[in-house]
């Protein structure tokens, strides 16, 4: 007998999108499986933001089975027991919400099995969930060993399931997108490995995942701890060992040109090679270019000129095409070839890594 595949079939963030937008135009519950941190719940409100749908978040491991059905009251018009549905569940009959049952699994079984009703036929009780109201649940693998319950097969054919996978490139997209601290996106680029380095098997109560990066980035933004405090804070959300690398990286790193000194002209060459610095310094670039195109700035084309000369004369090939990457398809910023000087080379030179890497 041919031995039974239990393997799950993982996707990348950018691939769970793909899927969650096909389930929330047919009304099919999709379960989202990942291991903490991965950012279930981000994929799921970057959705409601999208298709502008109010997502209501529902921790389900803080319900009991009542709280789902409702509470029992006596109707004294009808003298019957009526039942009072829970008001975080929405009752407006035009509502296009997404209904966000997160740690569902994590919900003890008597509340799983309350949620049966609910997440098949889309009422309990009386309740009756409104036409156009999605559900969206997830929560953790069994194997990632924090509080869950193995989910009863009845429930878990109510759903379409996707295990969530990291992906260095889909977290890079929405980094550069929401201006992630340089210095975490720098450190990051050049070493990759180490945005998610999660083993349920570790004692470690600290470990790196998209979301201790992210508060990483937010220990940064003021620029005002000492450094003791900051590797203290730092080692506090992603573990010593990633934290020592880090603030080496961050030490380097500072030491580089302001990048609004470089787009206007005043620094033209760097010597310092360090790798990661310069991927910080990339990404640095092009914040400030993106900032100074929303304000219609009035040397904008000679600050993008600036831009891709010094890039092309200062780094390798792989942080030239990251760089025009990040300002020519995350950013889409207005670029005129005809202003610019430096662009016809660029061109040349790099323009099939461009296509390329677009490609992918």
């Amino acid at each position: 007998m041919a031995e039974k595949i239990s393997a799950n079939r993982s996707v990348t963030p950018n691939e769970a999108k793909r899927s969650l937008r096909k389930c929330l135009k047919i009304q099919r519950p999709i379960f989202l499986w990942g291991a903490p941190g991965i950012g279930k719940s981000d994929i799921v409100k970057q959705l409601g933001e999208e298709f502008d749908r109010e997502v209501i978040d529902v921790r389900l491991s803080l319900w009991e089975p009542t709280d789902i059905k409702g509470i029992p009251y006596y109707n004294s018009t009808l003298g019957t027991m009526s039942w009072a549905p829970p008001s975080e569940l929405p009752t407006d009959p035009n509502s296009t919400a997404i209904l966000f049952l997160d740690e569902l699994n994590s919900a003890a079984p008597a509340t799983q099995a309350a949620a049966y009703q609910l997440i098949l036929n889309r009422r309990v009780g009386t309740y009756k969930l409104p036409a156009g109201v999605s559900i969206v649940a997830a929560g953790n693998r069994e194997t990632d060993k924090g509080v869950t319950y193995r989910m009863p097969a009845p429930l878990a054919n109510r759903f379409l399931h996707l295990e969530l996978k990291s992906s260095f490139d889909d977290w890079h997209q929405w980094a550069v997108m929401n201006h992630i601290h340089e210095q975490v996106v720098g450190y990051l680029g050049f070493a990759k490995n180490d945005l998610y380095d999660f083993d349920p098997r570790s004692g470690s109560r600290s470990f790196a995942t998209p979301r201790s990066w992210s508060f990483v980035s937010s220990l940064l933004e003021d620029d005002d701890l000492d450094e003791a405090t900051l590797t203290d804070l730092v080692s506090g959300a992603v573990g010593e060992g990633l934290a020592v690398k880090f603030m080496a990286h961050r030490k380097v790193a500072k030491q580089m040109p302001k990048p609004e000194d470089i787009l206007q002209g005043k620094i033209t060459k760097i010597d310092i090679k360090e790798i990661s610095a310069m991927y910080s310094l990339t990404i640095s670039l092009c914040y400030e270019l993106q900032e100074a195109s929303s304000k219609n700035v009035k040397n904008w084309n000679e600050q993008a000129d600036n831009f891709f000369t010094f890039m092309m004369e200062n780094f390798p090939t792989e942080l030239v095409v990251m760089g025009a990457k990040v300002a020519l398809t995350n950013y889409d910023l207005p670029f005129e070839p005809t202003e610019m000087a430096s662009f016809a080379k660029f061109h040349k030179v790099y323009g099939k890594y461009i296509h390329e890497a677009n490609k992918n």
